[in-house]
């Protein structure tokens, strides 16, 4: 808790063990060590309000429990000018985090209020040399094509590393 205030809630998308897998391996050859702090993941609100845990919790249980697993593709690998990222595709997921984004327009940040851009950071924040060098690399070995999409996974951001909150299956 910062300043009597509960720390944010981010919320990212579960997959499956494969792709995860994956994923983290490529984020803990590729980050920087000194701020690897949490897992590879697909971020889909960055900063929901922690005092409404609650309702974040059942907004996500109500509409991952209409929701069933999906494929994710990845699409391709992009700079982000000091970083990295695998890009993904899925309509299913573009209207998944649209439902969510209206549950909780009124407490959405800029950031989160915008349109999802699917996303998975593979290296943030290190020289543009180092990160051209690593998308060359990243592009020739991506990982696998697909993934599939299991549910929701809600964190508590406590300045750097995540503090799990709850997992949320999606249903079937």
């Amino acid at each position: 808790m910062t300043a009597g205030k509960p720390e944010p809630l981010v919320v990212t998308l579960a997959v499956d063990e494969r792709a995860q897998t994956a994923w983290n391996a490529l984020r803990r050859r590729w980050f920087p060590p000194e701020r690897l702090h949490v897992d590879a993941h697909l971020t889909l609100f960055h900063a929901l309000p922690g005092e409404h845990l609650a309702a974040i919790l059942t907004g996500s249980a109500e509409v991952a429990g209409g929701t069933a697993p999906f494929e994710l593709t990845v699409a391709g690998v992009r700079s982000l000018g000091r970083g990295v990222a695998l890009d993904v595709v899925s309509p299913a997921l573009v209207r998944l985090h649209a439902a969510l984004r209206t549950r909780w327009s009124s407490w959405l940040t800029a950031q989160d209020a915008q349109p999802l851009k699917p996303h998975v950071t593979v290296q943030n924040k290190v020289a543009p040399e180092t990160a051209a060098e690593t998308l060359r690399q990243v592009r020739r070995d991506p990982g696998p094509p697909t993934a599939t999409a299991t549910g929701l996974t809600v964190w508590r951001y406590v300045g750097g590393p995540w503090e799990f909150a709850a997992a949320v299956p999606f249903a079937g």
